[in-house]
């Protein structure tokens, strides 16, 4: 992909780094050529130069996404949208009438994912078979919490699994029994992806154009990268999944940039795909600019609302809850140190303080030298205490973070983890200031992949109705510019293209997004409302709003 037409963008308030604004941008062969004032820019225009009057408004780098799930994504675009019911009834009322107008759509099974049981006006029980069963018992039914941690699952999809009140549980993860002494349909851990296998797979046809459809989505929002954990979640057939991202891509159909962060079902499908699967000959360390090889992805724990996230000292009132530990430290020492000898970076999913502590011993022993070469991070890194944020920035940690999880969170950490706890965690501001390598992400589709909402969390520490007022612990609050470095040179650095990606400078690829306000100057209220103008990716113009 290699747009050679040159184009001058002028009349623009660009953002090169902390505080230094300038003009205009001259863009060649899907390269910044030039960052100036008007005149000195436009001088450089010739006959097959393209001129664009950005009309004043502002230019950003193009934002980078540095963990999501973007296939996972599209697919709840085409399912039913379970996200944001406030009770059991309105899920599985949600769910008839998608059944309903969709039938071709549901007749091997129904997926989706979005509920969450402390939004239940009525009570935060977890809905079970029984709850399913009301949308069908003809077909198998998994519906995922929010956080993709807990599954809920009608009888048919039980019987599916052959399993009953005697059944051995499944490696790493349980399903629960009811009063009547069968499985009651709510599963955890592990055991939601083997409930969710039971679910007839997209076909590849459908697969491709979903996620061409989701690449439209992303950069009509500003994304022009993702880093993105599909394979070996959301996509489990990895050779599948690889030919076809290699066939968007080598077609040139892709909209933006797309980096795969990889999951494994056990340690031999690792040692294999290193000697003789994608990962083999060590061109995953090759940065091409469009589709890269990226990381192993681990899960150390669950998540807070779940109330899996692995904790210290266990949950407020429920002190012998420590969590869940979904990979033990030996078994993650055996992933760490193969990385190491392959020079492979390794992110991990880390939520409670627990997890962040042992997950970080576990990156140490793998470091090269003793330092962070391989850049491992910290996926979330939300309950933090003093002596861990210190630790994360004089060890060189990175953190993947995503702000405007706090937009739920504030209403339930201190109720879970107690004040003390809760005023050191979601640090954003603490680890900037001290110099730690920080990168936003979404975590989408836990949330939307929107950045404006996530940019506008990390700013004002405010849920999206402006409270509390002053924000919740403001101290952490982080400044527009440092937000967006996070969004933008921060997530390059995490994939190792902080040289020639995320700034608004000579040498850098020409990813930029042109704001319809002045995301510096307006209140900051309005951030989470903003939209993209126009998207560019290489130079190219792959989103234009008139």
């Amino acid at each position: 992909m290699n747009y050679k037409m040159k184009k001058i963008l002028y009349n623009a308030k660009v953002y090169v780094e902390q505080n230094v604004f300038e003009e205009a941008v001259l863009v060649d062969g899907g390269y910044i050529e030039a960052v100036g004032k008007n005149d000195e820019i436009l001088a450089l225009k010739d006959d097959d130069t393209e001129l664009i009057d950005c009309e004043g408004k502002t230019l950003i780098p193009g934002l980078n996404d540095s963990h999501l799930h973007f296939m996972q994504f599209g697919e709840t675009l085409n399912q039913v949208n379970i996200e944001g019911v406030t009770s059991i009834d309105e899920m599985v009322e949600r769910c008839q009438d998608f059944l309903a107008k969709y039938p071709e759509k549901c007749k091997n099974g129904m997926h989706a994912i979005g509920w969450n049981q402390d939004y239940f006006v009525d009570g935060d029980r977890l809905p079970n078979r029984h709850d399913l069963d009301r949308i069908s018992t003809d077909f198998p039914i998994v519906l995922e919490r929010v956080c993709g941690h807990i599954v809920s699952s009608n009888t048919k999809a039980i019987e599916i699994l052959g399993i009953d009140g005697d059944s051995p549980q499944f490696p790493d993860g349980e399903f629960l029994i009811g009063e009547d002494g069968y499985p009651n349909g709510i599963y955890t851990a592990n055991a939601c992806n083997v409930v969710k296998a039971i679910i007839p797979d997209f076909s590849m046809e459908e697969r491709r154009k979903i996620l061409l459809d989701t690449m439209k989505y992303g950069v009509a929002h500003g994304l022009t990268t993702v880093q993105s954990n599909d394979v070996g979640t959301t996509f489990m057939d990895g050779p599948a999944a690889f030919k076809m991202f290699h066939e968007v891509y080598d077609s040139g159909e892709a909209l933006l940039r797309y980096r795969h962060q990889v999951c494994f079902n056990n340690f031999e499908e690792f040692e294999k795909y290193l000697e003789e699967g994608e990962y083999a000959n060590g061109e995953y360390d090759k940065y091409d600019g469009w589709l890269t090889l990226g990381p192993l992805k681990l899960f150390k724990d669950g998540s807070l609302g779940a109330r899996t996230a692995l904790m210290k000292n266990g949950y407020v009132g429920d002190e012998d809850n420590h969590g869940l530990e979904w990979i033990k430290p030996e078994e993650m020492d055996k992933y760490c140190q193969l990385a190491k000898k392959h020079n492979l970076q390794v992110v991990t999913h880390v939520i409670g303080d627990a997890a962040i502590e042992k997950t970080m011993d576990c990156y140490e022993r793998a470091f090269v030298d003793g330092e962070n070469k391989l850049r491992h991070t910290l996926i979330h890194c939300q309950i933090t205490d003093k002596e861990l944020l210190d630790r994360i920035v004089e060890k060189d940690i990175l953190v993947g973070a995503q702000p405007i999880f706090l937009d739920y969170d504030m209403n339930i950490v201190e109720n879970l983890c107690g004040k003390e706890l809760a005023s050191t965690s979601y640090a954003w501001g603490t680890l900037q200031r001290n110099g730690a390598h920080i990168a936003y992400g979404t975590d989408c589709p836990v949330e939307s992949c929107n950045p404006f909402p996530n940019i506008y969390m990390a700013v004002t520490r405010k849920d999206r109705s402006g409270k509390p007022e002053g924000g919740f612990y403001p101290n952490e609050c982080v400044t527009v510019q440092d937000a967006i470095d996070a969004y933008t040179v921060g997530s390059a650095y995490m994939e190792f293209a902080e040289d020639h990606k995320g700034r608004i400078k000579k040498g850098y690829y020409a990813d930029m997004v042109l704001l319809d306000k002045d995301i510096f100057t307006i209140d900051p209220m309005e951030i989470k409302d903003m939209l993209p103008v126009m998207t560019m990716v290489g130079g190219k113009i792959v989103y234009y709003r008139m």
